[in-house]
């Protein structure tokens, strides 16, 4: 498949446990881009919230999406293509996140409870417990029409997300 050069920087969101990660790192490496993990950007407070099963507030998640927004600005501005794992689950922060990059382009891995439920009591040595799943859902606002995003059903495997991504960019 040929990708663009021009292909726009990407937001691979979605709730915890939809794969944002495996996707995100699966669509760098296919780009040649650098891969952000948008958990490692958390203050040490979040994390230790999260881990508590306690969910994050606006309050808590403004400092992380700030520093998000100014890597986004800063890969812009260098030209530096990149993939960004981040959950971005309410339109607020992805306005936010646009302020860094305003062509950037979201990829919503979406998928039903059960199954997200079903993968993350599967991981091992990650801070976001499973009773976060309802608060995670309760925050969702999945992208609207006229937000650059592609829509991905997270039961399709890695690799047709994968291509379903790669084959859709050429669009934006």
């Amino acid at each position: 498949m040929q990708i663009p050069k021009s292909a726009p920087n990407l937001i691979v969101m979605g709730v915890a446990g939809s794969g944002k990660s495996s996707v995100g790192k699966a669509l760098a490496e296919a780009l040649g881009a650098t891969y952000l993990e948008g958990d490692a950007f958390h203050s040490v407070k979040n994390v230790a919230l999260m881990s508590a099963g306690i969910a994050l507030n606006d309050d808590n998640r403004a400092g992380w999406l700030a520093a998000l927004a100014e890597r986004l600005a800063h890969a812009r501005a260098t030209h530096e293509r990149t993939v960004l794992a981040c959950s971005a689950l309410k339109r607020r922060y992805r306005d936010r996140l646009r302020e860094g990059d305003p062509d950037i382009v979201f990829v919503y891995l979406a998928g039903s409870r059960e199954l997200i439920a079903e993968r993350m009591s599967q991981r091992q040595g990650h801070y976001m417990p499973v009773s976060l799943i309802d608060s995670q859902f309760r925050d969702l606002e999945p992208p609207q029409a006229d937000e650059r995003a592609i829509h991905c059903d997270i039961s399709a495997s890695l690799a047709t997300i994968r291509e379903q991504v790669l084959a859709q960019l050429p669009n934006f």
